[in-house]
Formats: structure tokens, C-alpha cells, sequence
């Protein structure tokens, strides 16, 4: 593979190629040929004293699609690298002819071209040749890249095949309104493929040493697996201090912990639970509050467990289901302005919600959005359009979970009294 110094030296190679051959051309045009590769605008022909010029322009660098299919998928789900496929790129030239004399830039353009026609490819051999001949200067290049001198361009697998690439008269004027200077006898050519080889870290797991096969006589997957949670009402909303049920299957086990992530997190809660000998259910206490080092959003949380299976010997976990945490409301202040007649609600909320997250506050059939905040807070404010007087179910959403306001401890579920106010 090559290294980042590769796009550099094919132009070195073929500025080269283009130099030793035009030793021919100096009887045709009556003087020296100077070979370059640069950008057209640098080019000054202001000077009457300037050799005829041959000048190689890379003027644009796409992927190589075959390349580019390859070693995929590149990352896993958690982002670790497995695979470092390398850099694969095709160089697009502009080769262009200078001159003063009548006929001396056709001349030269068609040295060129025969140039590179007899030489479809670059074999090592040219390409050590010609960089050690015309060497990059060491001192500004990094160190790792000042050894070996053809910067990895001769070892790569694949050589370098050099291809005429026709434009038309719409890309070729294209190039030269971009460079912004007067069109010169050109042609294009492709150099094709340069592998940049990639350094970043990569994942190599090792093999397994020993496969241990069983059947099991169910259409349940022999794997711990958690299917919902939900909380002692029964529903799959929750709050601080209650304990919640998760359902699965072989679930029995011991050093059982729940993992809990939200999006606020940094990285995920633990909750260890221990020994479990249900294979169906496990139970954990929420917090009852949120502590210093630990904060509880309300939300949606991702909820997996880590057990070691009966009969096993080596942890498993499982994916994750949602649990959807709701804030609580407390001293709620209603007050109508008699002005106005608009209707603002004051209100406590556990667990405190951050700048981060979305909240509305609901009277009724009304809703509110509340403002934006720069820190974590326990007390809300909104503000209603005017609403009818009477008796009005609040409620508090952050971010899509809605607080509780319904009971459904009896036969039908019903709006809880708690979670009624009086607008004035």
C-alpha cells in the first residue's frame, strides 16, 4: 500500500516520464523543453525568454468505485473499526502544451501523448527510478513518511494504468473557466488506481477455540431476552421510587444487573439485582430521588440486563426494551390574570428537568409549551390562553412521556383526583 505521500509522487513519476522523452522534442522546436506540474495560473508566459513547456495539472481526484465496494461494513454497532480498507482514488491530468512559436505547443502535445500512449501503466521499476531521480524534499515532510522514498507507490498490489480520458468541448472549457486563464492545446488523462493505505486502529477478534451446540425442543430462542417493562399499575410508565417488573424468558440466573441508558447520559445506569430465579420476570427498585452524581430524566430510557444463565459459566446480555420514565407534578398554582383573562400554571416537578428537554404542561384540553431553560430546574411555568373556569386534569410532558393522570386500579380506568386543579 501507499502512503498520504502517493498522489504527490504519481505527478513526480509522470513529470519524470514526460522530462526523459521530450529529449527528442528539443530538435523539433530548436530548444530546451521544460516539464512542470502545476496549476495553470502559476504558469507566467509575460517572460520572451521562456522555453517551450510541457505542464501536467491535476485537476480533480475521484473514488475508485471497484475499491470503494470493498471491506465493508467498515465499523460495528459500537463503532469500534473492523476493517482498514484502504483509500482507493483515480487522478484525472490535464496535460498542456506552451509556446511562443507557430506550431511549437502542437508540437509538444503530441510528444506528450505518444509519450503516455506507449506507456499505458507505470511499472515499479520506473517509479523507484524516477523518485529517487527527483527525490521530495525530507525536511518537510513528517517523519514516517521520509522512508521509503517512493512513499509505499511501487509496493502496492495494484500498478498504475494511465488512460486517456476524451473530453468534450464542455468539460475542457469547464477546466479552464475554473483555472480562469486562456485555453492552451490540452488532453486528459486518467491515472488509475493510487491505494492510500489506511492506519487507524482495527478490531481483530480472535477465533472460537470451542463451539458447544445444543438443541432445545421451542420456538423461544435459547437467550436471555427481556420483552417489556412495566411498572406496579401495570402500565410501561414509571416513576422514582417504584420497582419494576421486566418480562422475558430465561431470565434465571446469578450476578444479575440492569442497565439503564437515556440520551442525557453519559454513559448508563446499573442497578445490580443479583441472584434471580424467576426465567420469566426480574424486579429493581427504581431511586426514589436523583442524587448528586446521578441524575433520573424523564423519558424514554433503554432498559437491558447482564445475567450469567443457569448451567453457564460466562455473562449474556440482552437487547434492550423501553421504559418510559414521567415526571411527577406537585403544588400546582393556577392564577388567572383579570386583565387578560389568560391562565398561567405554576408547577413542581420530579425529577428536575433539563435545558436539554421539551416540556408542556396540559389544563383539560389545553396545552402549553414551556420555555427554554439554561439549567436544570424543579419548577415549571405556562402560560394558557383563556380557559373555562372549573376543574382540570393537568399534566406534564417531557420529551413525549406524559405524567401520570389516570388510575387503573379499578375495574375502569378513571382520572385521578390527585392530579386535579381548580381554574379560577
Amino acid at each position: 500500500m501507499s502512503t498520504a505521500l502517493a498522489i504527490g509522487a504519481v505527478s513526480a513519476v509522470l513529470r519524470n516520464v514526460l522530462d526523459n522523452g521530450l529529449i527528442d522534442a528539443v530538435l523539433a522546436v530548436g530548444s530546451p523543453v521544460k516539464v512542470t506540474a502545476k496549476a495553470p495560473d502559476l504558469i507566467k508566459l509575460d517572460d520572451p525568454q521562456e522555453a517551450p513547456q510541457l505542464n501536467l495539472f491535476l485537476y480533480r481526484v475521484s473514488r475508485n468505485p471497484a475499491y470503494h465496494n470493498m471491506d465493508l461494513p467498515a465499523v460495528d454497532s459500537g463503532g469500534r473499526r473492523l476493517t482498514n480498507p484502504p483509500l482507493a482514488v483515480d487522478l484525472h491530468y490535464l496535460l498542456t502544451a506552451y509556446a511562443r512559436e507557430d506550431l511549437h505547443a502542437e508540437i509538444l502535445l503530441g510528444y506528450g501523448m505518444h509519450l503516455l500512449h506507449e506507456r499505458p501503466f507505470l511499472d515499479r521499476a520506473a517509479i523507484r527510478k524516477a523518485l529517487e531521480l527527483s527525490p521530495l524534499d525530507p525536511t518537510v515532510l513528517p517523519g514516517p513518511f521520509q522512508a521509503p522514498a517512493n512513499a509505499g507507490l511501487a509496493d502496492q498490489f495494484e500498478t498504475l494504468k494511465i488512460t486517456w480520458e476524451p473530453l468534450d468541448f464542455d468539460g475542457m472549457s469547464k477546466i479552464w473557466s475554473a483555472v480562469q486563464k486562456n485555453y492552451r492545446p490540452s488532453a486528459a488523462y486518467q491515472v488509475s488506481v493510487v491505494l492510500i493505505q489506511g492506519v487507524a486502529p482495527a478490531v481483530d477478534p480472535l477465533p472460537v477455540l470451542t463451539r458447544r451446540l445444543a438443541v432445545e425442543p421451542s420456538l423461544v430462542a435459547p437467550l436471555p431476552a427481556v420483552d417489556s417493562a412495566t411498572a406496579p399499575d401495570g402500565t410501561d410508565i414509571a416513576e422514582l421510587g417504584e420497582t419494576i417488573t421486566l418480562h422475558g424468558h430465561h431470565l434465571a440466573g446469578t450476578a444479575a444487573k440492569v442497565t439503564l441508558g437515556h440520551r442525557l447520559l453519559p454513559a448508563p445506569h446499573e442497578i445490580t439485582v443479583g441472584a434471580n430465579t424467576s426465567a420469566t420476570e426480574l424486579t429493581f427498585t427504581l431511586p426514589a430521588a436523583e442524587s448528586a452524581g446521578q441524575i433520573w430524566p424523564a423519558g424514554v430510557w433503554q432498559v437491558s440486563v447482564t445475567l450469567i444463565p443457569q448451567g453457564e459459566a460466562r455473562p449474556r446480555s440482552t437487547a434492550a426494551t423501553a421504559l418510559l420514565l414521567a415526571p411527577r407534578p406537585a403544588a400546582p398554582l393556577v392564577v388567572r390574570d383579570p386583565t387578560t383573562k389568560r391562565v398561567s400554571v405554576q408547577v413542581d416537578v420530579t425529577p428536575q428537568v433539563r435545558p436539554e428537554q421539551t416540556v408542556t404542561v396540559a389544563l383539560g384540553s389545553g396545552q402549553a409549551t414551556v420555555g427554554f431553560r439554561t439549567l436544570p430546574t424543579g419548577q415549571v411555568d405556562a402560560e394558557f390562553a383563556p380557559i373555562p373556569a372549573g376543574s382540570a386534569t393537568l399534566r406534564l410532558r417531557v420529551d413525549g412521556v406524559d405524567s401520570r393522570f389516570v388510575d387503573h386500579s379499578g375495574p375502569a380506568p378513571v382520572f385521578r383526583a390527585d392530579r386535579q386543579v381548580t381554574v379560577p
